[in-house]
């Protein structure tokens, strides 16, 4: 993590995603803290994919926040949050843990559009928390059951929404998208740079420094 600069807020991140990480990184920001945030990510009845992952995000920032109240140290920081919902329709697709639902998964996504939902917050010391919305539309190819068995047989669904990471292997089964992919990644960084200018944070303060 980087050290704090002076005259600018310290940067947390509520999530140990190294891909969230790595985004941050592309956009020339590296934050001052990880700090995962563990909440219920059950979807509400009849709860929309698009509400979810804002809610979600803001519920992640918040928490992170609570903690940050017992530290000093970053006391008085910006709390980063985020969530992604992979969706067909207003059906939310799981993050998979088991192969069987990895292959369930794929097996929904083939051949057809779905829609990936990125929430992102930001939440000051005041409490207040802001978020930003993006909506990306993609479309699969149709996967056949070699595609279907490798992809599972790498591992590389585990844990991600909707079963698959578009920056990997399964970047090769997309026909089409529309949107942003950085917030398919998990991160979507118009959005995010956009929340963290408009709390006065030094967007481009790393940029000079990137060669």
């Amino acid at each position: 993590m980087s050290a704090p600069t002076p005259g600018r807020p310290n940067l947390i991140l509520a999530s140990g995603s190294p891909r969230r990480l790595a985004l941050l990184d592309q956009a020339g920001i590296v934050p001052d803290r990880l700090m995962p945030a563990e909440i219920d990510e059950t979807p509400k009845r009849g709860e929309l994919p698009r509400t979810l992952a804002t809610r979600l995000a803001a519920e992640k920032a918040a928490r992170a926040l609570e903690i940050l109240a017992r530290d000093p140290e970053h006391r008085g920081g910006l709390v980063l949050a985020a969530d992604t919902v992979v969706a067909v329709g207003r059906r939310i697709l799981p993050k998979p843990e088991l192969v069987d639902e990895a292959a369930a998964c794929l097996k929904l996504l083939s051949g057809r559009s779905h829609r990936v939902y990125t929430g992102v917050a930001l939440a000051g010391a005041s409490g207040h928390v802001r978020t930003r919305l993006a909506e990306t539309r993609l479309r699969f190819k149709r996967l056949s059951r070699e595609d279907v068995e490798a992809y599972l047989g790498s591992g590389e669904w585990r844990g991600k929404a909707g079963g698959y990471a578009v920056q990997g292997l399964a970047g090769t089964f997309v026909v089409k998208l529309v949107g942003s992919y950085t917030a398919v990644v998990g991160l979507p960084l118009y959005e995010t740079l956009g929340l963290l200018a408009g709390e006065g944070y030094p967007v481009h303060a790393g940029w000079t420094t990137r060669l």
